[in-house]
């Protein structure tokens, strides 16, 4: 016998047995993580295959407690709540790295999704992310123009996010739309399948 005949006896053989897979598996469920805040929880479900990079960053962020004790400092009712970059008294806290901007991915801006906050530098964004709360397609990338990453979206606790959107706001640390009672992440965390 050849090598290639014992090749194919081989494969054969661990074919027969049950040794090698004949079908792929079912793909693995979407992670999710729950944001633990001073007015309530709500999950999230992310998007690995369409933002691959930015869901490994903020996987990697909530898996370090980067998000604890931080709060949302920038609430627009109608538009965005964002959190993911200061503390209750507007200290900043420095993300450890960016991702590269991976909004033509097909997802949009809808209400519920949840993006990166980024500079006007599309690959800028870090550990700063918002939730739509209304559908903001001015949001989405367009041909030539990249967008924010759209990354996942809100299953559970939406109330929560809206109570959020709707606190009173003013003007504080020179950025409006903070909150006045701040609204605090005591914890983000996976949720195990």
């Amino acid at each position: 016998m050849n090598g290639m005949t014992k090749r194919v006896c081989l494969f054969l053989t661990v074919l027969a047995l049950g040794l090698y897979p004949a079908a792929a598996t079912p793909a693995d469920p979407l992670p999710k993580v729950r944001f633990e805040t001073s007015v309530g929880d709500f999950d999230i479900e992310l998007y690995p295959a369409d933002a691959p990079q930015t869901v490994a960053n903020f996987l990697r962020l909530v898996d370090d407690n980067f998000y604890a004790s931080l709060i949302f400092h920038r609430v627009v009712a109608n538009f965005v709540i964002q959190a993911g970059g200061y503390d209750a008294k507007l200290n900043p806290r420095n993300a450890p790295r960016t991702v590269v901007n991976e909004s033509f991915n097909g997802r949009t801006n809808s209400k519920g999704t949840i993006a990166m906050a980024r500079l006007s530098d599309p690959d800028s964004a870090d550990a700063q992310f918002f939730i739509n709360v209304n559908d903001n397609g001015q949001l989405d990338a367009t041909p030539g123009r990249p967008g924010y990453t759209v990354f996942g979206k809100v299953i559970d606790g939406m109330d929560v996010v809206v109570d959020i959107e709707l606190s009173n706001t003013h003007l504080a640390g020179g950025m409006a739309g903070v909150p006045t009672v701040p609204i605090t992440i005591h914890r983000a965390a996976r949720i195990q399948p």
